[in-house]
């Protein structure tokens, strides 16, 4: 058999690989949930361990042949114990809506009740939104943030929790700009007799750095993707106290996965590995901090920032107030090189497909180099394109500027110079 490398094997397939390359070259990603990794990840995703089954855990498998993939699992389990100061972990899960559903089939039975942060609030569609498999077959109540405020108001939460008598409360936000307070989580969780789940899907690099508080020592059990403020494949982790260890593993493994997806292991083992170095750590910070300028700057040019601004990677705005909705908005900022998505607000009057906001997050940007005075050039930007939605020509040369900002900052991973 002759080797052949993808682009004379799959042309066409080489040709979106390029072209994806040169988009995340040439754009400002702004996307909160999306980064670069680094080219050492990129190598172990796509190596030889995605040739190789593996079902159960090292030491107890179904299948011969693990005498790399045995080592490489406990490896990447040793590193996120260690990273994150957990007494358990399960890097298995294919991505973190099932991390998320081991969590529910390991400590409840279908019909108890669950209780998170409301999707339209900032929530998660696994923290038991109706139209999730967690709102159908659980029975979920959820709570949201003050009107006025934009933050969660923890005597409110208590009080729901405290009516409803939940069997797992779900602390963690998909769109929410601030710190939360996990000691109160616990607080209320031990109050009414249940978990705490912590998902730190967003915040998990800002964690790992040490630019954001740790829920390890307060949940019970905290799940997280590794891709995101991690800066890892796209995957996810579940990190538990000793306690759940066993429900944990048999709910990831046989309750709801087969295999492990080892090239992922792979990539994840060498994203922790580059998580626990001191330029992760400086990275980390500085995510925080171009999101607070970022923030700064977007409010100096009217945006109405949801809670006033921010605390970790993220921002939440609400763009009507400036004649606009934040699915056109999102639109022509893709269009100018700026991309995020559009995103409800809390009590937003209009529907999640055309919804009122944007989401931003800084994490993509952070890792490209950007700093402080960059993202004031970026809010700059963003005001520039609210007056001209309706103009390609000048949605098109804002997009040309963009390129050649862009052209200063390496993107990890991405060979274009």
């Amino acid at each position: 058999m002759v080797e052949r490398n993808l682009h004379e094997v799959d042309p066409e397939v080489g040709a979106l690989v390029t072209a994806e390359e040169r988009r995340e070259f040439d754009k400002i990603r702004l996307i909160a949930s999306e980064n670069y990794v680094s080219r050492a990840v990129l190598e172990a995703t796509g190596s030889v361990f995605t040739n190789k089954y593996s079902e159960g855990y090292a030491g107890k498998r179904y299948y011969e042949g693990q005498q790399c993939v045995d080592p490489l699992e406990t490896l990447a389990i040793a590193r996120a114990k260690a990273l994150f100061g957990a007494d358990h972990a399960n890097v298995q899960p294919y991505s973190g809506s099932p991390a998320n559903l081991a969590v529910y089939l390991a400590t409840l039975q279908p019909g108890e009740t669950v209780m998170g942060m409301a999707l339209p609030a900032g929530g998660h569609l696994t923290h038991g939104w109706k139209v999730s498999a967690t709102g159908a077959w659980f029975r979920s109540v959820q709570y949201g943030v003050d009107s006025r405020t934009g933050r969660i108001d923890y005597d409110a939460v208590r009080a729901l929790a405290l009516a409803e008598r939940p069997k797992l409360l779900i602390a963690g936000a998909t769109a929410y700009p601030r710190i939360i307070d996990f000691p109160a989580f616990r607080a209320i969780a031990d109050e009414v007799g249940a978990r705490l789940l912590v998902d730190m899907a967003h915040i998990a690099g800002l964690v790992a750095g040490g630019a954001h508080p740790s829920p390890v020592p307060y949940a019970d059990v905290v799940s997280t993707t590794t891709h995101k403020t991690l800066r890892g494949p796209r995957g996810a982790m579940l990190l538990c106290r000793e306690a759940l260890a066993k429900d944990i593993d048999k709910a990831v493994f046989p309750g709801l996965q087969g295999g492990p997806h080892n090239h992922t292991t792979a990539g994840i083992a060498v994203a922790l590995g580059e998580a626990s170095t001191p330029a992760f750590r400086e990275y980390a910070h500085q995510v925080v901090r171009n999101a607070r300028a970022l923030a700064e700057g977007l409010a100096a040019h009217g945006f109405k920032l949801v809670s006033g601004g921010t605390d970790n990677h993220l921002i939440l705005m609400d763009v009507t107030p400036r004649g606009m909705t934040g699915k056109a908005f999102a639109r022509a900022l893709d269009r100018a090189g700026l991309e995020c998505n559009y995103n409800t607000v809390p009590d937003d009057p209009r529907k999640p497909f055309d919804p009122s906001g944007l989401r931003l997050g800084t994490a993509a940007v952070t890792s490209r180099g950007m700093t402080e005075s960059d993202m004031a050039r970026i809010a700059d930007w963003f005001g520039q394109v609210v007056s001209v939605v309706e103009d390609p020509d000048a949605l098109d040369r804002t997009a040309a500027d963009v390129r050649g900002f862009c052209a200063g900052f390496p993107a990890p991973g991405i060979a274009i110079h």
